[in-house]
């Protein structure tokens, strides 16, 4: 029986690394409706580095985030490696992804190869590490979800390597880089058509004038009742006992997480993030299928498995519905309906309506990059390595998490300052 790959490293080939660079812009243009927009101070920011280590902390509002930061690589003259998730790795995808620097990691899980492998990269000072702090896709254009402070605490590690081994302290930059899209042409008959076509799957009919809004308010609460019946959480308890849309998707989304953790015998921490919560569902579900495949192929009948397995799905769909909706939030459209916003909420349905992964394009966009202040970790080593855990004063976990908010709030910032842009245009 051929044993299960763990890991996948990074086998850099940079001929095809160089030869992607040359192509990147046609292949944004032509395969995924994209062109890259970075404006030159930004790109200064980076390039006043030099031959400098740095780690770059993206916000991930969409799939295609890597694509732009590989377009964003090749702008600068400069490979990166990038961390991914290992779900990515599969068949020839997952030779090509190595090829051009991509390593997976097991989320939720303590990945002890792919943390040897993000030391070596961060204790390398020609190398550059991608790592997307939201740990996933936010499907938010606007808006940041909470930084995990995992590569931070991995940075100042390597650091600490360093200082053990009586060397020079190297220069490590934390790059925060903001990335918003901003659709090219009017979208009315984009947005027209998908609402349309999610109305006929739902059977759904509008009122008679129901404005674009109205009618993704409507799709909204069909999805919603039908999800909120699967997890028994039925539309009547809602009329009885009325809760703000939000509170509504926080109730839903805390049953979904009770659910699946009570099946798959993990124990419920509320304080926890969704997504970490989400992970080690996603991971446990991975090692039961896992058996229960296994148990198939020793077993002569596969009878008894039926139930077993129905059961799995349904955890499977459950875990990507927390994946999907993890960032959402009642008035996120209504707040400012622009076509982005639009297309964030209706991409979401599409993905549970349709049970596609990744809709098509609805039309050309420009991806606008930001490149914020790089943070230099070197500055802040020495707080961090006098801190100790119950000595008193600031803990190292404290001076990470200071840390890391202070780059997310940059990304934030940055993308609110697009927005402010778009909006003099």
């Amino acid at each position: 029986m051929k044993m299960k790959t763990l890991f996948y490293p990074p086998k850099l080939n940079r001929l095809l690394v160089h030869f992607l660079h040359l192509i990147i812009p046609y292949l944004l243009r032509w395969v995924y409706q994209l062109e890259l927009v970075v404006d030159s101070e930004s790109l200064e920011k980076i390039k006043s580095l030099n031959s400098q280590n740095f780690l770059i902390t993206p916000n991930h509002p969409t799939f295609q985030d890597p694509i732009v930061i590989f377009a964003l690589s090749a702008k600068l003259g400069k490979q990166f490696y990038y961390l991914a998730a290992y779900e990515l790795f599969q068949g020839l995808l997952a030779w090509f992804l190595q090829r051009i620097g991509v390593y997976s990691l097991r989320r939720g899980l303590a990945d002890r190869p792919s943390m040897k492998e993000t030391l070596a990269i961060l204790s390398d000072p020609q190398c550059s590490l991608v790592v997307f702090p939201e740990g996933g896709c936010s499907f938010q254009n606007d808006t940041v979800m909470p930084f995990r402070v995992g590569c931070l605490q991995m940075a100042f590690q390597a650091l600490t390597q360093t200082a053990k081994q009586n060397k020079p302290l190297p220069d490590l930059y934390l790059v925060p880089v903001s990335i918003k899209y901003k659709y090219t042409q009017n979208m009315d008959s984009a947005i027209a058509i998908t609402l349309k076509e999610l109305e006929e799957a739902l059977n759904l009919i509008p009122q008679t004038n129901s404005t674009p809004y109205q009618r993704l308010r409507l799709i909204a609460e069909q999805v919603m009742g039908k999800i909120e019946q699967d997890y028994g959480l039925q539309t009547s308890e809602t009329e009885t006992n009325p809760l703000s849309g939000t509170e509504r998707i926080e109730r839903l989304r805390n049953k979904i997480l009770e659910n699946c953790e009570q099946q798959l015998g993990i124990k419920t921490n509320p304080n926890e993030m969704v997504r970490e919560r989400t992970y080690k569902l996603e991971n446990s579900l991975k090692t039961q299928v896992e058996q229960w495949e296994s148990s198939l192929v020793d077993s002569e009948s596969s009878s008894l498995t039926t139930e077993s397995a129905n059961r799995l799905e349904l955890i499977d769909k459950s875990v990507k519905r927390l994946l999907n909706f993890d960032a959402i939030y009642d008035g996120y459209v209504a707040e400012n309906p622009t076509p982005e916003r639009f297309f964030d909420t209706l991409i979401r349905l599409e993905r549970e309506v349709f049970a596609i992964d990744q809709p098509p394009p609805k039309g050309f966009r420009q991806a606008l990059v930001k490149i914020g202040t790089p943070v230099n970790l070197k500055d802040f080593f020495a707080d961090y390595q006098q801190a100790r855990k119950g000595q008193g004063g600031t803990s190292r976990n404290e001076i990470v998490e200071k840390l890391m908010l202070q780059i997310e709030q940059e990304v934030q910032k940055n993308l609110d300052q697009l927005n402010q842009e778009i909006k003099q245009q």
